[in-house]
Parts: structure tokens; C-alpha cells; sequence
């Protein structure tokens, strides 16, 4: 059979630590929230209205209700820790984990604003889709965004995702937004070429950050 996978379900996932330069992805703790602050600080990503971002006010508990889902085994949250400079810069995680299915979802991603478009989300996704394929074993891994975020969508496309569909009305936003959400994904399949695909991205960009050789 073509599309044959094991059935025996996932044990809960563990918490776990993913480096490659210039990124160390460590499970998330309480310690971690005036850090996380300052990196959310660097262009108020808190005020976007399709993300769900702590702020100054509201890191705390933006960080104690991922502890709480980590407790269930829902969700596996990271904190993005800038090797060069040893501080954090941001935060994903595994989320919408499907145990029996042995699937999961990459999302709940952002970075501070002077990370962005740069080599690190690019390294994080080769991490976390690395460990998910490749350790895991995983049938296949979400991606999900609002689908106002054109900047997110047009991203993960260019990961080498595939669009699923749009769940419509699939959530209501703190601000009462009914958010549209679009849906992509990568199977175990496809992996290998997206890996290709991820790996290529980040030899561009160390060719494009070298020094020029007299």
C-alpha cells in the first residue's frame, strides 16, 4: 500500500532542546517572561491584530496557559534563543499534537522585528520539522495562519508547504475578530524536498553573509 503508516499512537511528547546555528529552541519557562517582553518590545508585536503575542501586561500569562496545554500534552512551546548573542528573540511550538494520528501543527511562531527575514526562521522550521519527521515519525505537519497575515501565508508556501483549505470563521480573535484561517501542510512524502529546499535557503544566506575574499 502506497500510503501505509504505523498505527501505533505517539507516547506524549517530551520536552526538548533543537540547536543549529544561529538558534537554540529550549522548552519555555516562567523565568523566561522578561526576556520575552523586551523581544516582543522590538516592533510591539503584541499589537498585531492576528497573532496572539504577549505584551508587557500580559507575557506572564501568555506564558503560564502554554505551560498549562505543555501539562496536557497539547502543546510543546519553545523559546528561540539567539546563539551569537545568548538572548532570547522569540517563541513557536508544536501545537494541535494528534497523539493517535501522529500529527502536529508548527505555529504559535513570531520573532522580534530585527530577526525577521533573516536566516533564523528558516533554521527554526528546519529544526522543528527535522525532529518532527525524521525522530518523530510524523504522518504529516500543519501549518496554520490568519488569513489576513499575507506575509505568514506567503512564507510557509515558500517553506514548500502545500495549502489544504480555509477553515472559515475558525476563531474568534481577542478584539472579536472571526478569524479565516488558512491551512497548509507538509506529509512525510513531500519532506525530503522541502528539507532540500530549507537547506539551500540557509547556504544562500551564509554565501550572501560572507565576507568578501581579496
Amino acid at each position: 500500500m502506497p500510503h501505509a503508516a504505523q498505527r501505533t499512537p505517539w507516547p506524549p511528547l517530551e520536552a526538548i532542546t533543537l540547536e543549529r546555528e544561529p538558534v537554540r529552541l529550549r522548552p519555555l519557562a516562567r523565568a523566561d517572561a522578561p526576556a520575552l517582553v523586551e523581544a516582543a518590545r522590538d516592533g510591539e508585536l503584541w499589537k498585531l491584530g492576528y497573532t496572539s503575542i504577549g505584551g508587557p501586561d500580559t507575557m506572564a500569562a501568555w506564558i503560564d496557559q502554554a505551560l498549562a496545554a505543555r501539562a496536557q500534552h497539547r502543546v510543546l512551546p519553545f523559546v528561540v534563543e539567539h546563539l551569537p548573542s545568548g538572548r532570547p528573540i522569540g517563541s513557536t511550538r508544536y501545537l494541535n499534537i494528534e497523539l493517535a494520528q501522529r500529527r502536529l501543527e508548527i505555529g504559535n511562531t513570531w520573532y522580534a522585528a530585527s530577526f525577521q527575514r533573516s536566516a533564523v526562521n528558516t533554521t527554526c522550521k528546519l529544526l522543528l520539522l527535522a525532529h518532527a519527521f525524521d525522530t518523530l515519525g510524523a504522518v504529516a505537519v500543519e501549518f496554520r495562519t490568519d488569513e489576513r497575515n499575507e506575509h505568514s501565508r506567503r512564507a510557509i508556501l515558500d517553506l514548500g508547504a502545500r495549502h489544504d483549505g480555509v477553515l472559515r470563521h475558525h476563531m474568534i480573535m481577542p478584539d472579536g475578530w472571526l478569524r479565516n484561517t488558512y491551512v497548509f501542510s507538509v506529509l512525510r512524502a513531500e519532506w525530503p524536498a522541502v528539507r532540500s529546499r530549507l537547506q539551500a535557503r540557509l547556504a544562500r544566506h551564509a554565501t550572501s553573509r560572507a565576507p568578501a575574499q581579496s
